[in-house]
């Protein structure tokens, strides 16, 4: 057995312990603290979420290792502390211990000790002490951010009821996100699903025009994500079609299902795109900005009319046009990273065209803050405040990774590779701003490129104080 090491990491948290331990007792805490570079899956679980005898198996990724962890919870002191420990896995000793408590000036202090011992043999060798020291500071950083990040965020509404929200498209990079997002808010979520739904489910097969209505009584608010994706091939007729049909039908199945409810939901948060906007140049475009041409802005426009049954029946609809979400455990970011890591990425076509971009931690926050803002209905464009062209996003990746990023992607090759398809999603860009969010007095967490990069790859181990002893 290695010798055992001792860390600590301690952050300021602005809300009381209680609710602190609180968020970490809900559903989804896990989710939320487990880095998008470090994906870990859960195999199963063994009682209820931190309490003591609680026990969870992992299969967790060390490199190109998959390697298997189990977990159980030892000590359990509501509103103060709970301890996990490692009954198997690839340390020889694991002990994790996370404190809560209360400052007397307001707010609270976050502490996660482990105490641990790197194996003797492969693992020990390759995971050596300063590189263990290394992937510790990296993972609670991360954990650390998002903990005060989402706490503070529900922490401004916390005089608002919670909420039963009905979620479609919950499997995808948003929606997978923002079901923990919410649950640990206290809300409850209900997916809307295709096939058999499971417990708390709302069975939703929009190609057939069919809904369970009467499942959809009694939910709050609705967030619509779901749709067929946009870059995934070139644009066959067939492929376009699945692309408008998914949006544009599936949105009125719903719409018309929610207007026929008793008691209508208060507000649908119903997903849409910059491609409203078509390739604009170096135009500044808002949410009064007249939509561009083309098959997306086509789409779009359909797509956001065929909330009109919804409206109609009173309830308030925000249109949430996504730019390009980045997050690395999915969507456009993790199909560049392979490229880029490998040091082959740079610029495509001339690199000139503007790429509006948005945090995946901020679109959380925008839904968050639109299902609560009454005064925010209609477009809001969900991009951060600052655009930039696909060169500089380029670069930006590249000194995040530290790669070098020379090997441009002709236009002529995009064309010929991915058709029409390459043209409206590589080349040709829009240069919007999210001025109604902005007005609004929405926050972002990540407002420029760099910032949002180091979060998501973990290239940042600014935030908590960390002791190693």
């Amino acid at each position: 057995m290695g010798k055992s090491q001792v860390f600590e990491a301690r952050s300021q948290v602005p809300v009381s312990a209680e609710e602190l331990f609180a968020w970490h007792a809900r559903e989804g805490a896990f989710q939320r603290l487990t880095p998008p570079w470090e994906p870990v899956e859960v195999v199963s679980q063994h009682g209820e979420g931190i309490h003591e005898g609680t026990r969870i198996q992992l299969r967790m990724r060390l490199g190109p290792l998959s390697l298997p962890y189990t977990a159980r919870h030892t000590r359990y002191v509501p509103g103060s502390l709970f301890q996990d420990v490692q009954e198997s896995g690839p340390f020889s000793r694991w002990v994790h211990t996370h404190r809560m408590w209360n400052e007397a000036a307001g707010g609270s202090v976050l502490e996660d000790e482990v105490e641990y011992a790197l194996p003797v043999g492969v693992l020990g060798r390759v995971a050596g002490g300063g590189y263990a020291r290394y992937r510790l500071e990296r993972m609670f950083a991360y954990r650390h951010a998002v903990t005060r990040a989402d706490v503070r965020r529900h922490a401004a509404f916390a005089g608002e009821p919670r909420l039963t929200v009905a979620l479609s498209g919950a499997s995808g990079l948003v929606g997978s996100a923002l079901r923990p997002f919410l649950t640990t808010g206290g809300h409850r979520v209900r997916r809307l699903v295709r096939g058999q739904p499971e417990a708390g489910d709302i069975a939703f097969a929009p190609g057939l025009g069919e809904m369970d209505v009467a499942a959809l009584e009694g939910v709050d608010a609705v967030v619509h994500l779901a749709g067929a994706p946009i870059a995934e091939g070139r644009w066959t007729p067939e492929r376009k079609e699945l692309i408008r049909r998914s949006r544009v039908e599936g949105t009125r199945v719903l719409c018309e299902s929610l207007a026929r409810l008793a008691r209508p939901p208060r507000v649908l948060v119903s997903a849409s795109a910059v491609g409203f906007y078509g390739g604009r140049g170096d135009e500044e475009l808002s949410e009064p900005s007249a939509p561009g041409t083309g098959f997306l802005a086509d789409v779009t426009r359909e797509w956001e009319a065929a909330t009109a049954p919804a409206e109609a029946a009173g309830i308030r609809v925000v249109h949430l046009r996504l730019g390009v979400v980045l997050g690395a455990s999915g969507g456009a970011l993790a199909k560049m990273l392979p490229a880029f890591q490998a040091g082959a990425g740079g610029r495509i076509g001339t690199g000139q065209q503007w790429m509006s971009w948005v945090s995946l931690e901020d679109v959380l926050g925008l839904v968050n803050f639109a299902l609560f803002t009454p005064e925010l209905r209609g477009a809001v464009n969900a991009v951060a405040p600052t655009p930039v062209r696909q060169e500089e996003f380029a670069r930006t990746l590249g000194r995040v990774l530290l790669r070098p990023t020379v090997v441009p992607l002709p236009g002529a090759a995009v064309r010929a590779l991915f058709g029409e398809m390459g043209e409206a999603t590589l080349l040709e860009g829009a240069r919007v701003l999210p001025r109604v969010a902005v007005r609004q007095g929405f926050s972002f967490l990540h407002p420029t490129l760099e910032e949002t990069l180091r979060f998501t790859l973990g290239e940042t181990t600014e935030g908590p104080r960390f002791r190693h002893g």
